[in-house]
């Protein structure tokens, strides 16, 4: 795994990094249909865009080429794959698997499992004898930890013995632990996972696809809220050893709050980085490149043509009536329909979105006001790019017998 590290790492991390990438604008596209503003041409010091590579998809043109074996862009509010190449390969994640570990530990945190004062102890197998060819928190053997120190020290500093630590403690075992990483994988729709360990240390069935790993991270962000703004954190110290985290792009880049890098011999250089610029977030996933300044190089590469290309609509504005359902059997005819919730899309720059409804077939009262009566469905350039909800808004009463009756033989007859 990753080499023992100090407190110098930041400055290197950042004279590594790179310069910063400029923000893009953000942009709310009016109701029903948006066109957005042609995208910007590129400085005239820039390279053009390299070919697309075999295996390599993008919803926009002009993807970098990057030379990592796998990488990914997804949108995080949607899901969706902006561009990516060889994302469902199933390969070394290397000390990535931990953010499975960190995700495990959060989700227990939240639900009252554990405790952040609950104390961790060491154990010899958990235990990194000083070792300086891992990545350790330096837990000291039979000692006990914190479950939150703990957890610092497996995101910030990347810690194997604080990894096994806490699956003996949660699991009884890193193997019984390995269980519940691999459920919570199924469970979060990771097609292309097998964790063996809690650590990422290497073994020929422990393998994770760009394409879970960005699942991972979008769950993280998503569902570990609380804990979340430690995967920005620069720097832990413990055991009066202090570490600084690798993942180079916090120290240049401010927009950038997470996530988790990786490396071993047969893993390369890895890195899932989080990002937020205008209201927009992108998460971007590198496996196995050469070095710890290209994983950062190309992130930075992939975020900065992910804004340049992309940008936020609206597709309908929020307290908007879409439509109006018809209603059988009601005390009204109809209800007005619309969307419950603020809806954004990301889309490729200077492409109209349109919108179209569908609504569930024989709606019959009782309509209750928030329940679901069909969906929104917005396209782009003749492509699906996202469906929203389709929200009754108000309450629609079951009409009385003798009304009921007759609507039922207008309905027979077709009046």
């Amino acid at each position: 795994m990753q080499s023992k590290t100090f407190s110098i790492l930041p400055l290197a991390f950042a004279i590594a990094a790179g310069a910063l990438v400029p923000s893009s604008a953000s942009f709310a596209a009016p109701p029903h249909t948006a066109k957005h503003a042609a995208p910007k041409k590129p400085a005239a010091a820039e390279a053009p865009a390299p070919a697309a590579a075999p295996g390599q998809t993008a919803v926009a043109g002009g993807a970098p080429a990057l030379a990592a074996k796998a990488w990914l862009l997804m949108d995080f509010d949607s899901g969706e794959v902006l561009a990516s190449s060889n994302p469902d390969e199933p390969l070394p994640p290397a000390s990535l698997t931990k953010m499975m570990t960190s995700f495990l530990v959060e989700q227990a945190l939240r639900s009252g499992k554990l405790k952040k004062d609950d104390l961790v102890t060491v154990s010899q197998n958990a235990w990194c004898r000083g070792s300086s060819t891992e990545s350790c928190m330096y837990l000291p053997l039979n000692s006990q930890a914190t479950v939150i120190d703990i957890l610092r020290g497996i995101i910030i500093q990347s810690g194997n013995d604080a990894s096994k630590a806490i699956a003996e403690h949660m699991a009884g075992s890193e193997e019984g632990f390995a269980k519940l990483m691999n459920a919570e994988a199924k469970r979060l729709g990771m097609t292309n996972t097998n964790f063996v360990n809690a650590t990422g240390l290497p073994d020929p069935a422990h393998k994770a696809s760009a394409r879970d790993l960005a699942i991972l991270a979008r769950a993280i962000i998503r569902d570990s809220s609380d804990y979340y703004p430690i995967y920005a954190e620069r720097e832990f110290k413990y055991n009066n050893i202090k570490q600084g985290n690798r993942n180079a792009l916090l120290y240049t880049d401010p927009t950038v709050d997470g996530l988790k890098t990786g490396h071993t011999q047969d893993a390369g250089y890895c890195l899932v980085t989080s990002s937020k610029r205008n209201g927009m977030r992108l998460i971007t996933v590198i496996l196995n490149t050469n070095s710890a300044q290209a994983r950062a190089d190309q992130t930075r590469q992939l975020l900065g043509w992910g804004y340049s290309n992309f940008e936020k609509a609206t597709p309908i504005q929020p307290n908007t009536v879409v439509t109006t359902a018809k209603v059988s059997f009601g005390k009204a005819d109809t209800v007005a329909a619309g969307l419950g919730s603020p809806w954004t899309l990301t889309v490729p720059r200077g492409q109209q979105v349109q919108t179209s409804v569908e609504v569930k077939p024989d709606l019959q009262a009782p309509v209750a006001k928030g329940a679901v009566i069909g969906k929104v469905i917005a396209t782009s350039n003749g492509k699906p790019v996202g469906e929203t909800p389709l929200i009754a808004q108000a309450d629609v009463e079951r009409s009385g017998l003798m009304l009921r009756t007759w609507q039922h033989v207008a309905k027979l007859f077709g009046k």
